[in-house]
């Protein structure tokens, strides 16, 4: 659950894909909402990712190489690493 009680667009842009998978809670989803209904570049960004997601389907790891899902997978780990800090050790 998100502490804020209003969502600011940088919140609103890292949970859009929980958004749209449906995956938020009734309460975060209606924060989502609301900041959409008052922040015209949000709502842009949004119908952006419908659009993308309607012109690119679906991917699934079935979908990649190996090398390109190795690649993500390492690009995964840095994130974590720095968004954890140095004492912390991403999942494998």
């Amino acid at each position: 659950m998100l502490r804020r009680q209003e969502l600011v667009c940088q919140q609103v842009v890292e949970l859009v894909s929980d958004y749209l998978e449906d995956a938020l809670s009734p309460r975060d989803r209606r924060r989502f909402e609301r900041h959409l209904a008052i922040c015209p570049h949000c709502t842009v960004y949004l119908a952006q990712m419908h659009e993308t997601l309607r012109l690119t389907g679906r991917l699934v790891p079935e979908d990649l190489a190996p090398e390109v899902a190795d690649e993500f997978t390492e690009i995964f780990r840095r994130w974590s690493a720095e968004r954890n800090g140095p004492g912390d050790r991403p999942p494998p």
